[in-house]
């Protein structure tokens, strides 16, 4: 579509610093409405009202609510990463640390119900127009694993683990937020599924 694609052109250009501002506004103000009432608070009027942007401005950021939310959930997930590296886990294990780490981060989401299910409906409805947020979303998730495995250049087998594990707290999430599974249910699997690290550990 015209206007997705010329959202991401200016997106792939650098902003500059005035543009960078009027970019935190909106993503402020999307997550200040999901907090309060979750995916439909999120209107793209009230958005632009609240972020003091024309609603054509808005729309040339992003295209749609769910390109809004998903950029969203990448700006949250990049706010837990300096948080987290403030902070880092202690595990002695990398699979120890990850899963750390991952139950942190879902602990910071479960704060925010109604945030959290908001990004998360968007991530689940966004289609192959989104691509670009959804992908800075599995960038930003996947850095998130690595630093906590302690890893800079990991083996393909590494990021297949970690893609495996990226899948699992994201479904876990999701299954959360419906209803369906417990935290101590989410904490399980998070662990089971860390312990791919040791099968693809180089250390040995």
């Amino acid at each position: 579509m015209p206007a997705e694609a010329k959202a991401n052109k200016a997106q792939s250009s650098p902003l500059t610093e005035r543009q960078e501002a009027r970019r935190r506004r909106i993503l402020h103000a999307s997550a200040q409405l999901a907090s309060r009432g979750g995916f439909d608070a999120v209107q793209m009027r009230e958005v632009a009202e609240s972020s003091q942007v024309a609603l054509g401005t808005l729309y040339r950021y992003f295209p749609s609510k769910v390109h809004l939310l998903v950029a969203t959930m990448q700006d949250q997930l990049e706010h837990m990463h300096g948080t987290l590296r403030k902070k880092p886990p202690t595990g002695e294990t990398a699979a120890q640390r990850v899963a750390e780490t991952l139950m942190r981060a879902f602990r910071a989401l479960q704060r925010e119900p109604h945030l959290a299910d908001a990004m998360v409906r968007a991530l689940t409805f966004a289609d192959r127009g989104v691509s670009s947020e959804v992908d800075q979303v599995s960038r930003q998730t996947t850095a998130i694993i690595l630093d906590a495995m302690g890893l800079e250049n990991p083996t393909p087998e590494q990021l297949s683990a970690v893609r495996v594990i990226e899948h699992t707290w994201h479904s876990a999430l999701t299954t959360w937020l419906s209803g369906r599974a417990s935290i101590a249910q989410v904490r399980i699997d998070i662990e089971t599924v860390c312990r791919l690290i040791d099968l693809t550990s180089t250390d040995d």
